[in-house]
């Protein structure tokens, strides 16, 4: 699972341009909306796009991404939980 968080981080910086963050600057845990990484909505559609790109996952229910979106770490559970049905 760490494996699968170091490589979302990465492609979380490289799919939203954010240059001046690195891997290491980011907490797993902390929200990556609001008052944690401070993405926006435009953002969540980037990320929706990775996932479909990257992964092969939609999402089935978009009422679900404030869930899957809420941090790295649930963003790897959500897709290690999809691999593994």
């Amino acid at each position: 699972m760490e494996d699968l968080i170091e490589k979302l981080k990465l492609q979380i910086i490289d799919q939203l341009n954010l240059a001046e963050v690195k891997p290491e600057d980011i907490d797993p845990g902390q929200p990556l909306f609001g008052d944690g990484l401070g993405l926006d909505s435009i953002d969540a559609l980037e990320l929706i796009v990775l996932l479909e790109k990257e992964y092969g996952l939609k999402l089935d229910k978009p009422s679900d991404g404030k869930q899957i979106f809420h941090s790295i770490n649930s963003m790897a559970e959500f897709i290690r939980s999809q691999k593994t049905s």
